[in-house]
């Protein structure tokens, strides 16, 4: 009996090791991932090891396990993390959690797969989000486009059972199985043979559906090409854009019988995963259909907003206190194309087939990295305006109105700084103030001089201004001009840092929707006959990259395996990874195409009439060469989309947004520092 008890004892004696040795690999992996510290002594803060998104731990679950425990005041959940956090009200409920989970082995729900739970004490559950993302431009999501009833008759109409015919060119692919209609996708060189239409065209159960698009403007042209894929749960698509050469612009997919989660990514890295519900609509045109990638990881589970999880969901945004599992099921797409005639003339050349091979004078591509950004942004903003000075000076001088109603709202006395200042246009609007300027370009701070203004040089990264030294700050025209999302970001959390607390900083940015509300903005009104001075000569270049040249800077989703990425050539729908990505050169006084561009800056004085077009290389500011060419200098822009701009300032806890508005094309915000 007494070596019984002894066995018992070392067995127990063992398992606390174990747990203790899985405590401590918790620990480190928290340290190594979020940078948050586990403490031996009690809190209302628990990290729990093994019970995270990353692991197949759904939300409701660890709900339920967590409340016997006592009320909790947050849970978080990181996406595709093994671990979360919860947040008791008081330090005895979190005690009780920890001696009576930490060890613990449990069962996951969805998949009857045993785990155990690690736990540990943290100070505070905090956890900074993902800043949300719009969806890319020229995407739209129709939800509930067709009835349930429409859906179940064009789900009875696909035969999967029958044996593959030619005629609708049906195909067992690995990971999915996929029909065609009206023209065969050809999946060994990525395109359709445009001589070869399938026997019987599209089916009529489609007609109707294809009208109701047609009319109500979601697509100009009637497709001809039908692809109907059939996903299994763990099943997908790796990340690719249609072949150009093979289809039109539009292209429009369908979601049949569950709702799934498609990723789509820019050039950049940006990625952006949307939710496309049951019986919803998919519209892809310009940009997303041509420049940016969409797939479908394979997996059964997606992540998903927890509190609108079967209601109304597009864009997933990493907020980790309302994430949880949602578990695929069959889904069925009908996508529609219309099979193209001529070659692909779109303003992606580098990405475009049908260009590929074609010389066009270099340009700049998509900075990769920190140090890309850094050299773009000094040869696309810092030494243009350093040459463009005088001229654009002499175009800056009428304030804008909402921006004067700004300046004299403040209190007498108000200390201001004005980043990124300019000619210093606002710099004395309001002799009650005490303001000063500061800009990247010498030149123009030596304008604000010869106008008795205070100005300086810097950069609007780095301002060197004591913190909380402002009553208010304004950045007009300003953050537009940085290209990447992260510098975009650091230079609004410079702002904030220079005021004091309930201080005021006012943004503007340029706007991707030139027309908004039904209203063209004043930029495109003056497209035509206008005399004011701040017009842009148009160069007659078209806002496309002039350039195709360059290494393959894409990567596959890391999620599939080797095996699946060497099945992409034979598996993917029209596709072709994103290659190295050339920044397009807008044409002036139109509506934009792409956030991401170049814009043309026609010198006062210049060889040519205004008549005339200007043919140029797009060439940095300084160079000789371009000068003796044409003086047409080109400037890097990232227009703002609706609400991404608010987002952005949202994202920073040291901030509120007081005010956001539209004013003639720019994107606008108030904030007041907390």
């Amino acid at each position: 009996m007494e070596a019984k008890t002894s066995e018992d004892h070392l067995k127990v004696q063992k398992m606390k090791k174990k747990v203790l040795r899985k405590q401590v690999r918790a620990q480190h992996t928290l340290m190594r991932h979020e940078g948050i510290k586990c403490v031996s002594h009690v809190t209302q803060s628990l990290v729990i090891a093994n019970a995270g998104l990353g692991n197949g731990m759904s939300r409701q679950q660890l709900l339920r396990i967590l409340e016997e425990y006592g009320a909790m005041e947050t849970l978080l959940m990181p996406p595709n993390k093994p671990y979360s956090f919860v947040k008791y009200r008081t330090t005895e409920e979190a005690k009780k959690a920890f001696n009576a989970l930490n060890g613990k082995e449990v069962t996951l729900e969805d998949c009857d797969q045993n785990i155990v739970l690690y736990i540990n004490f943290v100070e505070k559950v905090s956890l900074q989000n993902a800043v949300p993302t719009s969806l890319p431009p020229g995407l739209m999501v129709i939800e509930k486009i067709i009835s349930p009833e429409e859906e179940r008759r064009m789900l009875e109409s696909i035969d999967w059972k029958a044996d593959e015919d030619i005629q609708n060119a049906q195909k067992t692919l690995k990971h999915r199985r996929v029909k065609h209609f009206g023209y065969e996708f050809r999946y060994d060189n990525n395109n359709v043979d445009k001589d070869k239409p399938l026997p019987g065209g599209l089916p009529e159960i489609c007609n109707p559906f294809l009208e109701k698009c047609l009319k109500q403007g979601y697509i100009k042209h009637k497709p001809d090409q039908l692809t109907v894929n059939q996903y299994e749960p763990g099943q997908g698509i790796p990340p690719h854009t249609d072949t150009h050469s093979a289809f039109e612009d539009e292209i429009i997919s369908l979601s049949l019988g569950a709702e799934i989660v498609m990723d789509f990514k820019h050039p950049d890295g940006h990625t952006v995963a949307i939710m496309l519900p049951r019986c919803s609509l998919l519209v892809m045109t310009g940009e997303s259909r041509y420049l940016w990638t969409h797939g479908i990881t394979p997996r059964k589970y997606d992540v998903v907003q927890a509190s609108e999880l079967g209601q109304k969901v597009r864009t997933i945004t990493a907020d980790v206190g309302d994430l949880t599992l949602n578990r695929r099921e069959t889904r069925t797409s009908f996508t529609f194309r219309k099979v193209r005639r001529s070659p692909c003339n779109c303003i992606y050349p580098s990405v475009c087939d049908s260009q590929k091979g074609q010389q066009r004078p270099v340009q700049p591509s998509f900075p990769q990295n920190e140090m890309e950004a850094s050299k773009l942004e000094q040869e696309y903003v810092h030494k243009v305006y350093e040459e463009i000075a005088p001229h654009f000076s002499s175009t800056r001088h009428s304030p804008w109105p909402r921006i004067v109603e700004f300046l004299r709202s403040l209190p007498t006395g108000s200390i201001v700084a004005d980043i990124g200042c300019g000619n210093g246009k606002y710099l004395g609007i309001n002799e009650d103030l005490y303001m000063v300027g500061c800009d990247r370009s010498k030149n123009l701070v030596d304008i604000c001089g010869e106008k008795h203004f205070q100005a300086f040089v810097c950069d609007a990264l780095s301002v060197p201004i004591r913190s909380g030294s402002c009553d208010a700050c304004i950045s007009i025209a300003v953050i537009h001009h940085f290209s990447t999302a992260e510098r975009r970001l650091a230079t609004i959390r410079e702002l904030a840092r220079l005021l004091r607390p309930g201080g005021t900083a006012l943004i503007y940015v340029w706007a991707m929707e030139q027309e908004y509300k039904n209203q063209k903005s004043k930029y495109l009104k003056e497209k035509n006959g206008s005399k004011n001075k701040d017009r842009e000569m148009n160069t007659g270049i078209a806002q496309r990259p002039l350039n195709d040249q360059g290494p393959d800077n894409s990567s596959q989703d890391s999620a599939w395996s080797g095996q699946l990425l060497n099945d992409l050539k034979d598996e993917n729908c029209g596709a072709k990874p994103v290659a190295d990505f050339r920044l397009p050169v807008h044409t002036n006084r139109t509506s934009f195409h792409s956030q991401d561009l170049l814009v043309p800056w026609h010198m006062k004085g210049g060889t040519k009439k205004k008549e005339e077009s200007v043919d140029t290389v797009v060439v940095p500011g300084g160079s000789k060469e371009l000068q003796k060419l044409s003086p047409v200098f080109h400037r890097y822009y990232h227009v703002f989309c609706e609400g991404e701009l608010e987002a952005v300032c949202r994202s920073l806890d040291c901030v509120r947004v007081q005010k956001s508005y539209y004013d003639q094309g720019n994107w606008c915000v108030i904030l007041e520092k907390l």
